[in-house]
């Protein structure tokens, strides 16, 4: 009896030092509370969950992503880039004057510049992006950068695979990054393969068993690919098969996804982050030459007068920016705001300046997935409905197939399409880049993709919707208490 008074001593013990842990390293009062009653009332599991998600890596710095060990070098760049976006603030451009709070709160927190005189095409689905892609880079000349989430060794990956080699044996350097969770399937044979061809290959955050939980839960959401330094493609879709919609299987399930093609001086921010990220996974200290950082005006010309500015966050960074950037953007719009996400777990903050907006005025459409691939995130997204409806935001549930865009536009102004979904995952967890475009041409054609998203589209009904059982809403409700988990 002595032992088992002694190990239920021990165990309080335990369970309040862990929950002092959680009350003192956890910044969002939701997320404490809710690992507090993981901890309390699921007897160890709850304290493998905190430990496994919780920890709060800003504090901690995971790595760094100094790309700069110039000091001098470092500062007159942030002075280059203080000085160029000035000057495009004094442009007489509507959309960057509407939004001129959202570009100087990327600028104070990361430095990533506002530029001009950028091309931009919007990719609709894999359909669209990969032919540009396989066109980009069989036409590279000095370098080639990847760096994606997932890469599956299916058609596409290997006919991308295969250009790749071929191109290195040309003499064009090719750095090839992938997260070694979301692309476990190409280790075995592609990397090899890429490696044997002359292609440095490195794993983002490799997997190790000793540390697994949090190596799992940390993972490089990002899909970036730079040719040349003047060129480069980001958003929401992977390299696979699946984001392709003219397979010939009758079942196959139709991807709804987009990306962005852009050509010009933003470009070099997203060589800024590949560069960051592949010297940590390479141990490398990869220099900003000017190879990788050319001068636009004799690399490029064009007449396209697009402004672009690049927002990336992770547990590196000293701000969730993207969780700001969203919510910058949703307190700034004063007409109309459509947002795709497949996944919608934004946490308070995000929340309550959606139903802030829609209150006063504001036109909000939301478009999700009819379903989530999982049941317990599904329930968990519902239990955010009510609050949105009853301020009047109109909420979308796509049918054709899986939306997995990650898509913003605000005032037909602002365009926003990235890797980053609407959850708290996105925000806290996961390596995410976001691309901006201040350009009222790029805003209405997304708006366009949006509203022809919501002819395969149900809106959910407010009147059904309160009138949903009593058990259902119960459900919704205890998955919300876990949402900040997820």
């Amino acid at each position: 009896m002595n032992w088992i008074l002694l190990a239920e001593i021990l165990y309080i013990i335990l369970i309040i030092l862990v929950c002092a842990r959680v009350v003192y390293d956890t910044q969002s009062t939701t997320k404490t509370l809710a690992y507090l009653l993981a901890v309390i009332f699921l007897p160890f599991v709850g304290m493998i969950i905190y430990f496994s998600v919780g920890i709060n890596y800003r504090k901690r710095k995971m790595y760094s992503k100094k790309v700069f060990n110039n000091l001098e070098m470092e500062l007159a760049m942030r002075k280059r880039i203080l000085e160029m976006s000035q000057t495009i603030f004094t442009t007489r451009s509507e959309s960057v004057n509407t939004f001129k709070k959202l570009a100087n709160l990327i600028l104070s927190q990361t430095s990533s510049p506002i530029t001009q005189g950028n091309d931009v095409t919007l990719l609709l689905n894999g359909e669209n992006k990969f032919p540009k892609v396989l066109e980009a880079l069989k036409n590279a000349k000095n370098h080639i950068h990847i760096e994606y989430y997932i890469y599956e060794a299916d058609a596409i990956g290997c006919q991308i695979i295969d250009l790749l080699i071929e191109k290195a044996k040309e003499g064009v350097t090719v750095r090839f990054m992938y997260d070694d969770f979301g692309s476990r399937e190409i280790r075995k044979k592609q990397v090899p393969r890429l490696k044997a061809a002359g292609v440095a290959v490195f794993p983002f955050y490799k997997i190790k068993l000793i540390a697994l939980a949090n190596r799992l839960n940390y993972r490089n959401h990002r899909k970036i690919i730079v040719i040349d330094g003047i060129l480069g493609f980001v958003g929401g879709i992977n390299v696979s098969d699946k984001y392709i919609n003219n397979s010939e299987e009758k079942n196959a399930l139709f991807w709804r996804d987009t990306h962005l093609r852009i050509q010009g001086p933003s470009v070099s921010t997203l060589q800024y982050i590949f560069m960051g990220d592949w010297n940590y996974c390479a141990g490398e200290q990869l220099a900003p030459e000017t190879r990788y950082f050319p001068e636009v005006k004799e690399a490029y010309q064009s007449n396209s007068d697009k402004i672009v500015q690049i927002a990336a966050s992770g547990p590196d960074s000293d701000t969730p920016l993207i969780q700001q950037t969203l919510v910058q953007a949703i307190s700034l719009a004063k007409k109309e705001l459509l947002i795709t996400t497949p996944y919608f777990i934004p946490g308070e903050g995000i929340l309550e300046n959606l139903v802030i907006a829609a209150s006063s005025g504001t036109k909000v459409k939301l478009l999700v997935p009819g379903i989530s691939d999982s049941l317990l995130v599904n329930y968990a997204v519902r239990s955010y409905y009510s609050r949105l409806l009853d301020a009047g935001v109109e909420i979308y549930r796509y049918q054709k197939g899986f939306v997995h865009a990650k898509t913003m536009v605000a005032d037909q102004q602002l365009a926003m399409v990235g890797t980053a979904n609407m959850d708290i995952r996105s925000f806290d967890l996961n390596f995410e880049v976001n691309a901006l475009v201040y350009d009222e041409a790029i805003a209405q054609e997304l708006s366009q993709a949006f509203y022809e998203d919501l002819k395969d589209a149900t809106i959910i009904d407010v009147e059904n919707w309160r009138a949903r059982s009593k058990f259902t809403q119960l459900l919704e409700k205890l998955a919300g208490l876990f949402s900040p988990l997820m």
